[in-house]
């Protein structure tokens, strides 16, 4: 399979997946992923894992977006929501990775939640990766905007004043843990809205290659440091 084909094939699922009521983990292709992961060879201590959703999938090999970078690992399923991260967790953890770059969120909406719930469980998250992983460097970026103008994912219909709500209880969350907190969503929304730039988004919430560009440029003087180290 050559690499264009694996990325057109990648895209296609990101845009047909949708956030769904069912829980992830018991769903084909987060098995599917799940088991890869465990072919792999396993996290070390020199990684940095890129730890979330289809917006982190679908980026596809993060390397290729830094220069001369080769230890970024990425593990993210699409359709994951913070408890379906927790329950694979111990796939990054076990042998503690040098950071981790970790968002997720648009699933948990789906399923109706809070803010303070959707907030809450990722802070969960969170504080396992702490727990298990204390000298790990931890990255947590918020959730990214939506845009209902697309008319494509029925499960989040009202859910877009609710994500900056997420946002501000996740940057206190980390405040008083004193985590790095990455604000992506003030670089992905709208001027004067909470709506994502409908420019950088297939379907009102995954990312073009333009999208995936600003990501990276947002990550990359901390990536840039971490390899320095």
């Amino acid at each position: 399979m050559t690499r264009h084909f694996f990325v057109y094939t990648l895209v296609l699922m990101c845009m047909s997946m949708t956030a769904c009521a069912q829980r992830n983990s018991e769903g084909k292709h987060y098995k599917e992923m799940v088991d890869s992961f465990a072919a792999m060879p396993p996290i070390s201590s020199s990684d940095i894992v890129m730890l979330g959703d289809s917006h982190t999938e679908c980026g596809g090999d993060w390397n290729q977006y830094f220069p001369g970078a080769k230890n970024i690992q990425n593990r993210g399923i699409i359709g994951d929501d913070a408890r379906d991260i927790l329950k694979r967790l111990s796939q990054v953890s076990a042998d503690c990775p040098k950071a981790i770059f970790f968002e997720c969120g648009a699933n948990d909406l789906s399923y109706g939640y809070s803010a303070e719930r959707v907030a809450s469980d990722i802070l969960m998250v969170v504080d396992s990766i702490r727990s298990s992983c204390p000298n790990t460097r931890l990255f947590v970026q918020s959730v990214f905007p939506l845009n209902e103008d697309f008319g494509r994912w029925k499960k989040l219909e009202g859910r877009t004043d609710d994500v900056p709500v997420v946002n501000k209880l996740l940057k206190q969350g980390c405040k008083e843990r004193r985590i790095e907190f990455i604000d992506l969503f003030v670089k992905f929304k709208e001027p004067s809205s909470n709506k994502m730039r409908r420019e950088i988004s297939r379907d009102g919430l995954h990312l073009k290659p333009s999208g995936y560009k600003i990501w990276a440029q947002t990550i990359a003087p901390y990536i840039s440091r971490l390899n320095k180290q």
